[in-house]
């Protein structure tokens, strides 16, 4: 163990330079990559930014940002000042010493995690790994995949973790339109193969993060990833399923959140929805769920609350077919306009959004469907193509209004005044005077 502790030792050494700057290379450069490079290159870093789609490589040579969440200004700056740069070769990676992976996992239609994008980079890392090396993973995956698909890929040159070269894994904490928490004050776990890895990793995210959260191995890490979105998903299935129940019995589910709140311990506000949406949140507990399958075990909380939440844009569906029989209407025919289509407010990311699903089933069903979105200007949906409704045409055409997502742009007023029924999901018309002539539903 002296000699590997001593080679690992002056592995470490590596990470600062001669001339005391560090170099970090940033493999994707979506939702999770962009805003850490940037945030390296913040903190004096210079950053390498890797991805495959040429078009993000040339908006960030450019200086141009394609993520509402990374400052135009502050990127141009980092580019205009050398300290980030980007590109579509992996052989660049033969000038950095620390490489980040922050490439997307999602779900098969058979809801098994699709590595694949993983591995790609790995083995494009593999080709370029040598003696001093940091790798960490930053993508959510389920518990293992750090030791049991990184590692053996690459170790299969001949260099060893935790003597030759480092690593970790990471997870990222990346929130969409959360203007209070971003990468800088949201303090970072890292997980590394031995303690030297970790401290290594650690090292490292300090250029970007105010607090860096050690863990002892790099299961435990992937695990912390998915426990906190496994509490949000399990939490979010819990009043899910209460909002239904309230409908039964005739209560309102805004207002008892509402009184329950003045609780001030043991009680955390949750809210019902349309459903879940994000990369995250509906995603994360299923690579849970699936390696639990592989060692014969069920994972009973995590897949109740999974059906809860896949199964309200089906409820939201219903509720809007009751509504329009209210005033005599069939949904087939029907004029529907549904506001927002993002997954979350003031964002502009459609994946995995429940609105998608609620207009598929609304089409399928014959109602003549539009949205309106300040941040998704075109959609492409089920072989059609459409173009966000400009609200100042006014809502006084449409049978029906879906709050889907509670974008802070949407003057909900002013809707209210020419709308002739609003089904609000996201409880927007709260505390608002209701015109007369326009019916409010709250789900």
């Amino acid at each position: 163990m002296g000699a590997a502790t001593s080679r690992v030792s002056s592995a470490g050494a590596e990470q600062v330079r001669e001339d005391g700057t560090i170099r970090v290379a940033v493999v994707g450069l979506g939702y999770v990559g962009l805003p850490l490079a940037l945030e390296f290159a913040r903190g004096g870093a210079q950053v390498l930014g890797i991805d495959v789609d040429e078009r993000k490589v040339t908006a960030v040579n450019a200086g141009h940002s394609y993520l509402l969440d990374v400052d135009a200004d502050a990127l141009g700056a980092a580019v205009a000042d050398g300290l980030l740069s980007a590109t579509t070769d992996f052989n660049a990676l033969a000038g950095t010493e620390n490489i980040c992976i922050c490439v997307p996992t999602p779900l098969r239609k058979s809801l098994d995690p699709d590595i694949s994008h993983i591995v790609a980079a790995v083995e494009e890392v593999a080709k370029h790994l040598r003696r001093g090396m940091l790798v960490v993973l930053e993508s959510t995956t389920y518990p293992g995949t750090t030791e049991e698909i990184v590692l053996p890929r690459l170790e299969a040159g001949g260099l060893k973790a935790g003597v030759d070269f480092h690593l970790a894994f990471s997870p990222e904490r990346v929130d969409p339109g959360n203007t209070r928490y971003a990468i800088r004050n949201t303090p970072k776990i890292a997980g590394g193969m031995t303690r030297a890895c970790t401290e290594r990793a650690v090292k490292l995210y300090q250029f970007a993060v105010d607090e860096v959260v050690p863990v002892h191995s790099p299961r435990a890490a992937e695990m912390v990833k998915l426990l906190e979105n496994t509490f949000r998903a399990i939490n979010i299935g819990l009043v899910n399923e209460l909002a239904m129940i309230c409908n039964h019995l005739g209560i309102d589910i805004w207002e008892v959140i509402e009184a329950a709140k003045t609780k001030p311990f043991g009680y955390i506000p949750f809210y019902p929805g349309p459903g879940l949406g994000g990369h995250c949140i509906p995603i994360d507990p299923l690579y849970l769920s699936w390696k639990l399958r592989t060692v014969n075990y069920t994972a009973r909380f995590i897949e109740l609350a999974a059906t809860i939440n896949s199964n309200m844009p089906h409820y939201v569906v219903e509720q809007v077919t009751d509504v329009l029989n209210t005033d005599r209407k069939s949904v087939n025919g029907s004029r529907i306009l549904l506001l927002g289509v993002a997954y979350k407010p003031d964002v502009a990311d459609v994946r995995e959004s429940p609105a998608l699903d609620i207009l598929a089933l609304l089409r399928r069903k014959g109602a003549v469907v539009a949205y309106s979105d300040p941040y998704v200007p075109e959609l492409d949906l089920l072989g059609e193509r459409y173009a966000s409704h400009d609200l100042a045409h006014g809502v006084k055409d449409f049978d029906l209004v879906l709050v889907t997502t509670n974008h802070s742009a949407f003057d909900m007023d002013a809707i209210l005044a020419s709308a002739q029924v609003v089904y609000d999901t996201r409880n927007a018309t709260a505390g608002r005077k209701i015109p007369e002539g326009c019916r409010v539903v709250r789900l």
